[in-house]
């Protein structure tokens, strides 16, 4: 394993670009099950996500190659309707192929999915919405066995929570049903928007992507795809973050300030000047910072994807704010680390008290998920001395290559084995 070394006390400046969107990439690697043949996507990054995704595509007998930023997926060979547990208990987004399987395939056997450890990610929804389609659901020995007789059936389907990857995966489903399908309090994500562009350049007829309410009229066949993956709206508000928190102005090229405006209007609100700018989005630090309160919400609310960022930003600035974790139950293992750091967290329930202080000191600490991950280097950015973060195949999951970028704004930060 890999860890990062980090020397705190520079500041960040100068231009970076967004990467490709790892939470659309994977559903969209996914939607190439539904087409026989080849389908190519640009903009891709080089995560051991979209590896493992491929990985796993492959297993079933599809041709995948990648390189500089685009990927080919080929599924005229496809043969195994399986995701067997070792490719799928790393990541939770290969439950994504269960869908497009049972929708082309008339069945699929799929490992219950792992990735991060931030809390219960159930996918019963997902399976309920198949049930509501026609398809016979089994559990058993640890896997999802689906399988239906001819086509799945449109039905019309309420969430009882918005879930991004079974708002995708029974979209996916519902494009090659028999009849007309209805999601209701369907996620609003940017990239369910953006599986929903793709799946209509392939023939899809889906209305109302990126709204509670998708309807999806079902058809017999769909065509192969090529498509440009939208940037990273995380890996963008990190950046946006880096800026704030090293006193810095930072452009990113690609990103996308309408993904982000929540998270841009609590830096404003913080004292951090967000603006777009040609071609991008532009931070910088401009004054004295002041605490914030913070709730994670479904899109287009404040995401839970970037509560640990912030967190660490807020740990070093004047004042108490307050954050309230309302998607995960366990999105706070960050905290004891941030504290080895020298911050000031108390955590009750989904709520946590974090109290500014002066100046954070180098420690060894420990990274616990992908986001966590994050909310440590941007600590490390600005802690006196030495930070060294380990077990960082968390981040490599989700951000790509980003201690060259932050390096190339200036961070003193190495990679080394651990």
């Amino acid at each position: 394993m890999d860890k990062l070394v980090i020397r705190g006390g520079n500041r960040l400046s100068g231009e970076v670009s967004a990467s490709g969107a790892k939470n659309a990439v994977l559903p969209l690697m996914t939607s190439a099950i539904l087409a026989h043949g080849g389908s190519s996507f640009s903009n891709v990054p080089d995560l051991k996500d979209v590896r493992t995704m491929g990985r796993l595509l492959e297993h079933m007998g599809a041709a995948v190659s990648f390189g500089d930023g685009t990927l080919d997926v080929d599924t005229s060979g496809m043969n195994a309707f399986d995701a067997p547990y070792d490719l799928v208990r790393t990541m939770r987004a290969s439950v994504l192929v269960l869908g497009p399987l049972v929708a082309r395939m008339g069945s699929a056997r799929v490992s219950l999915p792992g990735g991060c450890a931030i809390g219960a990610r159930p996918i019963n929804l997902h399976l309920k919405g198949l049930e509501k389609m026609g398809a016979k659901i089994v559990l058993e020995g640890g896997y999802v066995h689906a399988s239906v007789k001819g086509r799945l059936r449109g039905a019309r389907i309420t969430f009882d929570i918005p879930t991004v990857t079974g708002t995708e995966n029974l979209m996916m489903a519902a494009a090659l049903a028999d009849g007309d399908s209805v999601i209701e309090n369907a996620a609003c994500e940017p990239e369910v928007s953006d599986l929903a562009d793709a799946l209509v350049k392939m023939g899809a007829k889906i209305s109302g992507a990126g709204t509670p309410k998708v309807r999806i009229a079902g058809v017999e066949t769909l065509s192969t795809v090529s498509h440009e993956v939208i940037p990273d709206r995380i890996e963008t508000g990190t950046f946006m973050v880096a800026a704030g928190i090293t006193g810095g102005d930072i452009f990113i090229r690609g990103g996308r300030l309408d993904h982000l405006e929540a998270v841009a209007e609590k830096l404003r609100e913080i004292g951090i000047r967000v603006a777009e700018a040609p071609g991008g989005v532009r931070a910088w630090a401009n004054g004295s910072l002041g605490a914030v309160d913070i709730k994670t919400m479904p899109f287009p609310g404040f995401p839970t994807d970037m509560q640990a960022q912030l967190m660490a930003f807020l740990s070093v600035v004047s004042g108490t704010s307050v954050i309230t974790e309302s998607i995960f139950e366990n999105r706070y293992m960050h905290v004891a680390e941030l504290d080895r750091l020298g911050a000031d967290i108390r955590v009750d329930g989904s709520v946590a008290k974090v109290r500014g202080v002066p100046r954070l000191k180098g420690a060894d600490v420990m990274a616990t998920d992908l986001r966590a991950s994050a909310s440590l280097v941007l600590a490390g950015l600005v802690a006196d001395g030495l930070t060294t973060v380990h077990r960082i195949y968390h981040l490599d999951r989700g951000y790509d290559g980003i201690e060259k970028k932050l390096t190339a704004l200036g961070a003193d930060i190495r990679r080394e084995r651990d």
